[in-house]
């Protein structure tokens, strides 16, 4: 928990194609204590329409973390990770890497373009709840994200 000891609402930017996993994720997250659901963008166009505010279904919410999978249609996520984080309004946001790849390359690759951790998907529901349930720890309980006072 934070020094005030409770969490607070952020806004999560799902970068996902599959709907199994977005599914998966999206129950894991209902079992926490995500105050928010996620906004979800499954190619990496979208993920970088929603965060440049040129999409409808963000309006103007700020993103305060993002799940970023590598295997996208169209921009990979490795491309997607390079646009945010050479882009001044969004290269303080935290991303997670959250991929089936295991390849040592594609990890390289993401720490090289400024990922925040890489994660790699489970295959099981329980698998899931665990590593939301870290995330939601970590990045929304323990972590200080930039422009989140925690009020």
């Amino acid at each position: 928990m934070m020094a005030s000891g409770r969490a607070y609402p952020v806004q999560i930017l799902l970068v996902e194609d599959n709907p199994g996993d977005i599914r998966l994720i999206r129950e894991a997250m209902l079992e926490g204590r995500f105050y928010n659901p996620p906004l979800v963008a499954k190619t990496g166009e979208e993920a970088l329409a929603i965060l440049r505010n040129r999409d409808s279904v963000s309006g103007n919410q700020q993103v305060d973390l993002i799940l970023l999978d590598l295997n996208l249609p169209g921009l990979n996520g490795i491309e997607v990770l390079r646009e945010i984080k050479t882009d001044p309004e969004t290269s303080r946001i935290p991303v997670v890497i959250l991929t089936s790849s295991q390849a040592e390359e594609d990890v390289v690759q993401a720490y090289d373009q400024y990922a925040n951790c890489y994660i790699t998907k489970p295959v099981d529901m329980d698998g899931f709840l665990e590593i939301v349930q870290s995330i939601e720890q970590f990045w929304i309980s323990v972590v200080k994200l930039p422009g989140k006072d925690g009020e």
